[in-house]
């Protein structure tokens, strides 16, 4: 049984298609994973996983910038 602890954990926040969203990204052996989710109310908007960070960020800000852009606002 391996000791898989997160190592090299990165957060940072950005505007995605015009929504605050929080970008986690660790690495776990030889694979970095990569959550959006959106700062209110928390919810996960995307993740993925990749070889290198960037690649897993990459696709995690890809499927975030599709399922945000198709989000409506609530006038308010």
């Amino acid at each position: 049984m391996s000791n898989l602890t997160p190592e090299d954990r990165s957060e940072r926040r950005l505007d995605v298609a015009g929504w605050p969203v929080r970008v986690c990204s660790y690495r776990l052996g030889a694979t970095y994973f990569c959550t959006i989710d959106n700062v209110d109310p928390g919810a996960r908007v995307a993740r993925s996983r990749g070889a290198t960070r960037e690649e897993a960020e990459k696709l995690a800000l890809e499927r975030a910038e599709e399922r945000l852009a198709a989000t409506r606002r609530r006038a308010g």
